[in-house]
């Protein structure tokens, strides 16, 4: 039998609810919801009559000193990570940090700095990059003798109508005190300094920005892996702003010896379009993803090819384990067995080095 790995849970919010909780309970014989904490006092106490957990924090320091916790998730609002993450880390934690791990350098840095002192365990969240049928099409990308053009799209209609029939029933409280709210405006503004050289929250470009470290930061970080790197730059980006409310962004990157595109926005339509398609060695190789918020949909493995003069496609689902399982399945063989991450603090700063790119080419084309 294997230990248990007792973890506590800082943010109680939609994803919490959602998927998390409910894909920890299905790995109860690997995990143990320790603890809760959020700064609402609604939320946690919905979610630990809900989910059954005993322990309730309204202070992440608090649960931090809890000697039963060995691991925290990092589900709070993404000004909050770093912080989180960094004092975690000097609780001898383990971290399992929700994407985007960091939204500047300096704090990307230090979260590196904190694991290095600690001899610590960082593990960011990117599912998409779990799944085994974006797995295999990184097998199959590696092999080619070269890639002719890629394409990375992720346009999806708003999150709550995915949500809304999901089966959770996650509800939402907004019983936040004065000074945390202010505290999120600081360290938004302190975000948009280090990131952009300006404490204006209010510009397109820091919208695009917290777009691309959202929603972005799936799309461009599963790019990376399955293409080899960060781009060498953008040639083109779209004159408009999207936000995390809406809006598109279309850009355009040099890789070398090919380009890539990338569309991303958020529309109203209650459909979720994401895939990244690379051409190249004689075939079309597409992995399409659908929602994360309603569990088992497939994540699918498409490959087009011609073969003896006929074009034949092959639509593959290598397995009914879901992303999210895969993932924490990981993050677990990391502390318990010391099995290595890919998705290390070190992956998820080179995403910094995309946004920078793509917000400084918006800049020039506005």
């Amino acid at each position: 039998m294997e230990s248990v790995l007792k973890v506590g849970l800082v943010g109680a919010g939609e994803v919490a609810q959602t998927i998390v909780l409910p894909n920890l309970r299905l790995l109860s014989h690997r995990f143990k919801v320790e603890a809760i904490c959020d700064i609402s006092e609604n939320a946690i106490d919905h979610v630990s009559a809900k989910f059954n957990i005993d322990k309730k924090y309204r202070k992440y320091q608090d649960m931090l000193a809890d000697n039963d916790v060995e691991a925290v998730m990092v589900l709070a609002a993404d000004e909050f990570h770093a912080q989180i993450a960094i004092d975690a880390l000097e609780a001898r934690k383990a971290v399992f940090i929700e994407k985007p791990m960091a939204l500047s350098v300096q704090s990307a840095d230090a979260i590196i700095d904190a694991r290095n002192r600690t001899n610590g365990v960082v593990f960011v969240g990117y599912q998409r990059r779990y799944a085994e049928a974006f797995n295999q099409a990184v097998e199959i990308v590696r092999s080619m003798d070269k890639i002719s053009y890629a394409r990375v799209r992720d346009i999806i209609g708003p999150n709550s109508i995915f949500v809304g029939q999901s089966g959770t029933y996650p509800q939402k409280f907004s019983d936040f005190s004065p000074e945390a709210t202010e505290e999120m405006r600081l360290r938004s503004k302190q975000i948009a300094q280090e990131a952009l050289g300006t404490s204006d929250t209010s510009s397109k470009a820091y919208g695009l920005y917290r777009l691309l470290g959202s929603l972005g930061s799936h799309d461009l970080s599963a790019m990376r892996e399955i293409l080899g790197g960060i781009p060498k730059r953008v040639l083109g980006v779209s004159n408009t702003a999207p936000t995390n409310a809406g809006g598109f962004l279309t850009a355009l990157f040099d890789y070398g010896d090919f380009v890539a595109t990338y569309e991303t926005g958020v529309d109203e339509v209650g459909l979720f379009d994401a895939h990244i398609e690379v051409y190249g060695g004689g075939k079309r190789v597409r992995v399409e993803y659908d929602t994360p918020y309603v569990k088992g949909l497939p994540i699918k493995l498409v490959i087009g090819e011609t073969i003896d003069g006929a074009y034949v496609e092959r639509v593959i689902r290598p397995t009914y384990e879901d992303a999210y399982t895969i993932e924490y399945n990981a993050f677990y063989d990391a502390i318990r067995h010391g099995k290595p991450i890919k998705t290390t603090a070190e992956d998820a700063k080179q995403d910094l080095a995309i946004f920078k790119m793509l917000t400084d080419a918006f800049a020039q084309h506005t």
